[in-house]
């Protein structure tokens, strides 16, 4: 009988300052289209426009275009489309998307100074992403053999563990190393790969010298992620006789991450079938951040109803804990491996900095009954920014300040994995009556990811230290694609909007590996296509006062 590994990586990882890496993090600089069904109808093409709660967020000068008092609310419905399923996850999910007020109040003549307050939903994390594919010599586990084999990183026996400084040693090194990697089993007098560990910290066949691995046929991976991140803007704004608009935005952020994944391999010792692995994850992010934006609107004609918007916002800069809870489960045959399964647990803290996003937009009326807008956003990504908490110090006065520093590995890897994003919204609001709505708009956002990136498990980083998956997907472009209606009854206003997204990407279980010199050594997994097809329904009620 195998034994049972249970050493908690809290034991193995003897220093609490960390960071995150490239692709996890990557997921919570973005936003999704959310907010008003009126907002979300027209695409978000609204940061000229004005006078809809959810530009507090985008462009803070929409509000100051309020001339009366409102309060509204949002609510409906996210689908996931041709989802397999996976867990306990569902596709389909109510959600509470956006609620705020806008206090207006008369400062002049022809000017106004508003006051107002939005909660959005910016980012829904709801989402199931499951891929299988054949691995030709290759395997999850020989990507942590051909890391040791290369002197990426070394490996120390502590009270029959195998233990490692480097901080390329990965959680999931840390478990393949010790459940079955097995060197140091010395009553598994039966083990066919006869492994040791070297004077030099490497696993070989003490027979022939060579790295100890399995290759697989093939994987399977599901993984469910559920929560979302509550944005809070509080908005002061207002206009100068109804032709310049101005306002300043101060948002709240609010993260709750929760994932789970399970990936699996079916291995093979040459060409005998023993079992298979199992690395089950669940994964945790919570913390909260804060950002600041500005932005204008003005007519370049007085007489025209022509306007011009531009608005910028700053980095959101967030602090965040992490937590993981990953199990490695050997089902291979009896003589393979040492431990029946290891378990790894880490909790640490860490800062992320998103990008400067930048601005510009257009909007023209036609009458009381047509309203056009297009709108221009850019968001360099490789500026994202994942630093290492070096503790803290008192001044003179007895504060206590909190010291970080740049994780230089791992903002390489975001400058070789990530580019600059292009969003570009287009909409159109047609009153066919004075009380009725009908809205349309497009929604378009370029990839995020460079189609050659991928998550770097050799990086001397904590962010590779602490990782406890191999996984990542390199998303193309989103497309969104919006219609709704709106109503107007005395002081309530009834909005409807439907959104359809799309978004695809390339699959990939682990990064490669190419051994210059033994192609037998290579380890490398093709893309798997996968999408990301949601649709959602909202519905906003609001009342005017």
């Amino acid at each position: 009988m195998k034994k049972i590994l249970s050493i908690m990586t809290a034991a193995m990882l003897g220093t609490a300052v960390s960071a995150q890496e490239t692709y996890d993090n990557a997921q919570l600089a973005t936003k999704d289209l959310n907010g008003t069904a009126r907002y979300v109808g027209m695409g978000g093409a609204m940061e000229a426009l004005g006078a809809d709660l959810s530009t507090i967020g985008t462009n803070p000068a929409g509000i100051g275009m309020f001339r009366r008092s409102m309060v509204a609310g949002s609510f409906g419905f996210n689908s996931q489309q041709d989802a397999k399923s996976f867990g306990n996850a569902n596709k389909t999910n109510m959600s509470f998307d956006q609620a705020g007020f806008v206090y207006s109040m008369r400062s002049g003549r022809h000017s106004m100074l508003n006051f107002g307050f939005n909660y959005t939903k910016s980012k829904n994390f709801d989402q199931i992403l499951t891929a299988a594919g054949r691995l030709n010599n290759a395997s999850q586990n020989k990507l942590s053999a051909m890391k040791n084999a290369n002197g990426v990183y070394t490996l120390q026996d502590k009270n029959n563990g195998l233990v490692s400084n480097s901080g390329a040693y990965s959680q999931a090194d840390y478990l393949y190393s010790n459940v079955l990697f097995n060197h140091y089993d010395a009553n598994n007098p039966n083990d066919p790969n006869n492994a040791t560990l070297t004077d030099k910290g490497v696993i070989v066949n003490q027979t022939t010298g060579l790295p100890v691995y399995y290759n697989a046929t093939g994987y399977d991976f599901g993984r469910s992620t559920t929560g979302y991140i509550g944005q809070y803007d509080f908005n002061v704004s207002g206009n100068s006789n109804d032709r310049f608009y101005w306002g300043f935005t101060v948002g709240i952020y609010d993260v709750h991450y929760n994932g789970s994944s399970l990936y699996s391999e079916s291995l093979v010792d040459g060409n005998t079938a023993i079992g298979d692995v199992a690395m089950n994850d669940e994964r945790k992010i919570t913390g909260t951040g804060f950002d600041v934006k500005a932005g204008l609107i003005f007519r370049p004609a007085e007489e025209l109803p022509f306007r011009i918007g531009l608005y910028v916002h700053t980095p959101t800069w967030y602090d965040l804990t992490t937590r993981n809870y990953t199990v490695l489960d050997n089902k291979t045959s009896e003589a393979y491996g040492s431990s029946d399964y290891g378990k790894s647990s880490e909790s640490y803290d860490f800062k992320f900095y998103t990008p400067w996003r930048f601005g510009v937009s257009l909007g023209h009326t036609v009458g009381n009954y047509l309203a056009l807008g297009a709108t221009y956003e850019y968001a360099d990504y490789t500026t994202n920014d994942i630093r290492v908490n070096d503790g803290g110090e008192v001044d003179y006065w007895g504060n206590y300040y909190e010291t970080s520093s740049r994780d230089e590995a791992m903002k390489q890897n975001i400058k070789n994995s990530l580019k600059g994003v292009h969003t570009v919204k287009l909409g159109m609001e047609f009153k066919p009556e004075k009380n009725f709505a009908v809205r349309l708009g497009y929604n378009y956002q370029s990839a995020m990811y460079n189609k050659n990136g991928f998550k770097d498990g050799s990086l001397e980083s904590y962010g590779t230290y602490y990782a406890s998956t191999t996984d990542y997907t390199n998303w193309k472009d989103t497309h969104r694609f919006t219609a709704g209606v709106g109503y107007n009854y005395g002081k309530f206003s009834f909005d409807l909007a439907y959104q359809y997204s799309q978004t695809n990407g390339d699959f990939y279980p682990f990064m490669s590996y190419v051994d210059n010199s033994e192609p037998k050594f290579d380890n490398v997994c093709d893309a798997v296509k996968v999408s990301n097809k949601r649709n959602q329904l909202l519905f906003t009620v609001g009342y005017k006062f």
